[in-house]
């Protein structure tokens, strides 16, 4: 296989993170995290380590390193698996094969702010955001789905300080848990924000987390939410920035319809009063926020069998019934359902849903390579999708996946030509890995393959393994 011919200088380039993404400068949306850029990014952050020509762990080659890791699972993840895929490279490069010990491998990660990382997977996200066709638009609007989630960790005194495990489980027993709020843009499906927290405690529900998203939404943004986002101040909130809302009307909720004004069967514009000043807002953003609020509401009637509700309300600040008819409304809405697929991606494909860092800081940095790894295959997504003029959520995320695990290493150390030609093979078949479309799909909430018979942990492990020496452990 021909490599570049300069090999020993490119550990020192960003070129090789971007050719593992299968991105070269012939493709559409190329620009938006350029070689340049990464460099840029490190330049301004002072993360310059390892600029001698015999360092290994360049901020390039860590870089490349921590990415690996999560686009693998499994002993596959390891550092020590990482390690190794760094020695692979570097014997392909004709540097020699460097010592496996994983040390020098973790201090170079560690270096890497978390800042840079998180500057670059939103670059990502808001450069394909805005350069995709008008069509993939909802009404030639810029529409986001918002969601939480969680994630545990490594239980070690660090994490548990910063992420505790949940109240309701003995000391010992629980992982350090952290709650992540993700805001996804429908039409690429990249993350375009995310706010992290604790599991419990104040400040730290989705709602407050959702707060600190919100300076990254655009005027003209519309924000599609479930029930539990329903809230009278962000709405407000959003309204002040500009920013409409669709979303289930929340459960605790009542919406006057009598007084309304209609304008359609199960259609109605309603007027909210201003709640009491809740505790986290102080009283100078209260006075700003406006004494009423005028939304609309939707009756929707669900008909198709097995679902779990036969009808449900959708308020939006979407009022004009001309513009935005109730079947555009609901069908915005019907596509909430998307964000779920797209968290279940990040944590189960992706494998975000346990993390492997031992201290927080690691913790955040890892999440932010996964998210940084998540938009640049969706980037990769979306170039097969606009060549063969397709939606790129019609195309499978772990199609792409495996196509770029597979091609990992090669693509970092091959000539122009010959990645040129290998990444056409790839996007050429990549659409052909469709997802079925299955919106009114019905399954049972149940799974069918048993859990192995293994009792549960109930006290810290130290105890019961002292009662397994002991001979007192209960069977």
């Amino acid at each position: 296989m021909p490599f570049y011919q300069h090999a020993k200088s490119l550990p020192q380039r960003f070129r090789l993170v971007l050719s593992s993404f299968m991105q070269h400068d012939d493709l559409p949306f190329r620009d938006v995290l350029s070689e340049e850029k990464i460099k840029q990014a490190f330049d301004e952050e002072d993360a310059l380590f390892a600029q001698s020509e015999k360092d290994v762990y360049t901020p390039a080659i860590a870089l490349w390193g921590f990415l690996s890791q999560v686009m693998f699972k499994g002993e596959q993840r390891s550092c020590a698996a990482a390690v190794a895929r760094v020695v692979v490279l570097c014997v392909s490069l004709g540097r020699g094969a460097c010592s496996d010990n994983t040390s020098a491998y973790c201090r170079a990660r560690a270096k890497i702010p978390t800042v840079i990382i998180r500057r670059l997977a939103l670059e990502v996200a808001h450069g394909c955001e805005h350069k995709i066709p008008a069509g993939w638009l909802w009404k030639q609007r810029h529409a986001y789905l918002v969601d939480g989630t969680t994630a545990s960790m490594a239980d070690t005194v660090e994490n548990q300080a910063a992420y505790p495990q949940p109240p309701c489980q003995a000391e010992g027993v629980g992982f350090p848990l952290a709650r992540m709020v993700v805001l996804l843009s429908l039409a690429t499906a990249m993350v375009t924000g995310m706010a992290i927290g604790p599991y419990a405690g104040k400040e730290t529900g989705e709602l407050a987390l959702l707060r600190q998203l919100l300076d990254w939404l655009e005027p003209g943004a519309v924000l599609v939410a479930d029930r539990y986002y329903c809230s009278y101040f962000m709405i407000a909130m959003l309204l002040e920035l500009g920013i409409d809302f669709v979303a289930r009307l929340h459960h605790a909720r009542d919406v006057d319809l009598e007084h309304g004004q209609r304008l359609g069967q199960g259609d109605h514009l309603v007027t909210w009063q201003r709640p009491k000043r809740p505790e986290w807002m102080d009283e100078e953003t209260y006075q700003r926020m406006p004494a009423t609020l005028e939304v609309r509401a939707l009756n929707v009637h669900v008909k198709q069998p097995g679902f779990r509700v036969e009808a449900f309300m959708v308020v939006t600040t979407l009022t004009d019934a001309r513009a935005y008819t109730k079947d555009d409304v609901t069908e915005l809405y019907h596509q909430r359902w998307l964000v779920e697929l797209d968290i279940r991606t990040l944590k189960v494909t992706l494998g975000m849903d346990v993390l492997r860092c031992k201290t927080p800081q690691m913790v955040e940095k890892e999440i932010w390579t996964c998210l940084l790894a998540y938009n640049l295959i969706r980037q990769t997504m979306l170039q097969a999708a606009l060549a063969r003029k397709r939606s790129p959520r019609q195309l499978s995320f772990t199609a792409a996946m495996q196509k770029i695990a597979a091609s990992w290493a090669t693509l970092a150390v091959c000539d122009q030509e010959t990645l040129v030609l290998l990444v056409s093979v790839h996007l050429k078949h990549l659409p052909g890995h469709r997802v079925g479309h299955r919106p009114n799909r019905v399954e049972p909430r149940a799974v069918k393959r048993r859990a192995k018979p293994h009792k549960l942990l109930n006290k810290p492990r130290a105890e019961a393994r002292a009662e397994v020496l002991a001979g007192t452990a209960k069977e």
